[in-house]
């Protein structure tokens, strides 16, 4: 072996073991998980300040309620409003013609929130390119806010962060990074979909079992709260409960 081998081989091996150290992640011990768990969760002798519901039976259908406020990033448009699902009004985008890379957001004007409880039942009604929704929360602009979604097309929910428009996928407590979890199949019925903030930490329901926790700190100061969707996806919520802490 020449001098230039010599010395060309150990710095490759040094820049693989950095490499290879950097990519892993470390698994948290027991205790860690635990400590996790209970900072997740509000406990019993904490009671909400305020709860709000939202059943949308009193809103006039065909038309988006004057507290609400619809956005959308990308080409194209969006279209919230109340609509009647069988002799049940529900908050519907419906929207249909939109690109990939697009984002259907609806806020709550009245409502902000930095720790918080959301639960709300959804149905994925149809989409091409995508189908299905979520929440979205300490949300500043239509540009820097928290979304979780859960997408009939892929069965699985994921959480991520939208900031100066760009949406990342966050990493799961004690997984990493795997693009959030896969589920049973969603359907075209209805789910029922419930997120806990507390924190930097967010716990995320679905059908009444824990999925996951994310532990993220890019928004930590109060926010508006509402519905999230993608693309064409044409996605009806009903039943939103807001739990403010």
């Amino acid at each position: 072996m020449n001098t230039i081998s010599k010395i060309f081989m150990p710095a490759v091996t040094s820049v693989l073991m950095l490499v290879a150290c950097g990519n892993s992640k470390p698994k948290l011990s027991e205790g860690q998980i635990k400590e996790i768990n209970e900072q997740a969760q509000f406990p019993d002798s904490i009671k909400p300040s305020e709860t709000l519901r939202f059943d949308f039976e009193d809103y006039s259908a065909n038309q988006l309620p004057d507290n609400w406020t619809q956005y959308y990033t990308g080409s194209g448009g969006t279209d919230w409003k109340v609509m009647d699902d069988n002799g049940n009004k529900v908050m519907a985008q419906l929207y249909s013609d939109n690109p990939n890379s697009h984002f259907n957001i609806v806020v709550n004007n009245n409502v902000t929130a930095k720790d918080m409880v959301l639960t709300a039942r959804l149905k994925g009604v149809n989409g091409n390119h995508d189908q299905g929704g979520g929440f979205v929360w300490r949300f500043t602009d239509k540009n820097n806010y928290y979304v979780v979604r859960a997408n009939p097309l892929e069965d699985n929910v994921v959480l991520y962060k939208v900031e100066n428009g760009k949406r990342t996928d966050l990493p799961i407590v004690d997984k990493g990074r795997t693009y959030g979890v896969d589920v049973p199949t969603l359907g075209n019925g209805w789910n029922n979909l419930k997120l806990v903030v507390k924190g930097d930490l967010f716990t995320v329901f679905l059908n009444g079992k824990e999925l996951f926790k994310v532990q993220d700190e890019t928004f930590t100061e109060a926010g508006k709260v509402g519905f999230w969707t993608k693309a064409d996806a044409v996605t009806y919520f009903d039943d939103f409960e807001i739990e403010k802490y």
